[in-house]
């Protein structure tokens, strides 16, 4: 009887076979296990996520926009793949239907799925800028939305993927890092106003980890950009190839990115931010980017701060504990 019930309820909200076989078979699953939404699951740094937090025990419903990669990510344990086009409003809505029907909530958002685009400023096209923006910035915004009453509901956490450069920038990678810049600030504000509501938040800074992000940037580029096109900027592009090249597989594994999500999973009080680096060398060039807009935002104006100023503020935010109210 319960079976067939459980059948009638699929039947009605348009679930797949394949969807209700996998529902029925989990029922126990989640009664037992929290879940956690990742958009962007199927390869890369979301992949990685995917894997280590369904490994560590979650059930993780995992975003892909491909049949082949939902089905892919189906034969995983403890894993779901969920058609999610974080651009597209239908998938978004039919992905919180799908969700809400399996019955155990959801705990966990990771707002992983992003594109790149790295052109000049002054040549780039506007209809890159608007892809750029639609899938790093607006993505996170309606995924969080949609999802949001779930994650309060059950007091979760929600982290969204930034990156080094979205705490310093460089020429070339300026519309990616605008959009990573955009990030940092919708965590920071997410985070004020969730705080009340016992919703933890966080932002992942990953450094160059291993991933097809570049080479499918490089794919688009070709196939968007005429090659007679010329560029005030051709030497500069060409330096940033050497140093982000599209070939990524000689890359460290995002194996520390994933065990920054699971902290953020697990942790009972998280970090804001998570820098992950797989070098000291870029680790440090975020930090000093960071401390370089400090030194900017300090220098030759009324209220600027000295030297001891400076440090004596920097220690008071290091160590929060010993500041007198």
């Amino acid at each position: 009887m319960k079976n067939f019930i459980l059948i009638i309820l699929i039947s009605i909200s348009g679930i797949s076979i394949a969807d209700e076989k996998r529902l029925a078979k989990n029922q126990q699953t989640y009664a037992q296990k929290k879940a956690v939404l990742i958009t962007g699951a199927n390869s890369g740094l979301g992949l990685a996520m995917a894997e280590k937090l369904a490994t560590e025990g979650f059930y993780v419903f995992a975003g892909a926009r491909k049949q082949k990669d939902i089905d892919a990510l189906n034969q995983k344990a403890n894993m779901q793949g969920i058609r999610l086009d974080v651009t597209v409003q239908a998938d978004i809505d039919a992905a919180v239907k799908t969700i809400e029907q399996a019955g155990m909530g959801l705990y966990g958002l990771v707002n992983n799925a992003g594109v790149t685009v790295m052109e000049p400023l002054i040549e780039v096209s506007e209809k890159s800028m608007q892809f750029q923006m639609d899938v790093n910035v607006f993505g996170p915004y309606r995924v969080t939305k949609a999802f949001a009453p779930l994650i309060i509901k059950s007091k979760g956490r929600i982290a969204s993927v930034s990156s080094i450069l979205g705490v310093t920038t460089g020429g070339i990678t300026g519309p990616y890092s605008m959009s990573k810049h955009a990030i940092e600030a919708y965590s920071d504000a997410l985070a004020a106003e969730l705080k009340k509501l016992n919703v933890q938040v966080s932002v992942i800074e990953p450094g160059n980890y291993r991933s097809e992000i570049i080479k499918t940037m490089r794919n688009r580029m070709e196939k968007d950009s005429p090659t007679s096109m010329s560029s005030l900027f051709t030497e500069e592009q060409e330096r940033l190839k050497q140093y982000i090249p599209a070939d990524r597989s000689g890359f460290k594994k995002p194996d520390d990115v994933a065990l920054a999500v699971l902290d953020v999973m697990t942790a009972e009080t998280v970090k804001r931010r998570y820098l992950v680096a797989p070098t000291k060398k870029e680790a440090d060039m975020a930090i000093r980017g960071a401390l370089r807009r400090v030194v900017q935002l300090n220098q030759e104006h009324p209220f600027s701060l000295n030297n001891d100023e400076m440090k004596a503020m920097l220690d008071q935010l290091i160590n929060p504990a010993e500041v007198k109210q």
